[in-house]
């Protein structure tokens, strides 16, 4: 038999379980992957609303205001597809750069119904200095 020492201290077991947290940190993680798409900060705009609608987008170069200001050039045209974010300094330069030469189309803000009128204002005075004849409001059809 072997003897046991009354004085000599336990030995420590500093050894921690990390399986649970690693399970809740994957389980968090997959709830953040889900629900990142769902929450993404892209150009939702939120149109006032009319009861007629006429024209044609696909062909219109288009000016998007968000809520916060910002402001952000898409032409949907096929062969030159863009969806870039511009400021007001720069908006109706690039809006010209989308058009070819000699070509008339449209340019349609699309201002969110929560964005100062003097801010759509101002971004339909720079297209009109800079030369662009055919400036309209974009809106949703009323349901």
């Amino acid at each position: 038999m072997s003897e046991r020492r009354p004085n000599r201290p336990r030995r420590l077991n500093s050894h921690i379980n990390v399986v649970p947290y690693i399970d809740v940190m994957l389980v968090l993680l997959i709830i953040f992957m889900v629900t990142s798409p769902l929450t993404s900060p892209t150009s939702t705009v939120d149109l006032p609303q009319v009861s007629q609608v006429s024209g044609n987008p696909s062909i219109a170069i288009e000016i998007v205001i968000q809520s916060n200001g910002q402001l952000q050039l898409i032409d949907r045209d096929l062969s030159r597809f863009l969806e870039q974010p511009t400021t007001i300094d720069n908006v109706s330069s690039l809006a010209l750069s989308r058009m070819q030469s000699g070509e008339n189309r449209p340019v349609v803000i699309s201002a969110d119904k929560n964005v100062l009128y003097n801010h759509v204002l101002t971004v339909m005075d720079t297209l009109k200095q800079a030369g662009i004849q055919r400036v309209g409001l974009s809106v949703a059809p009323k349901t």
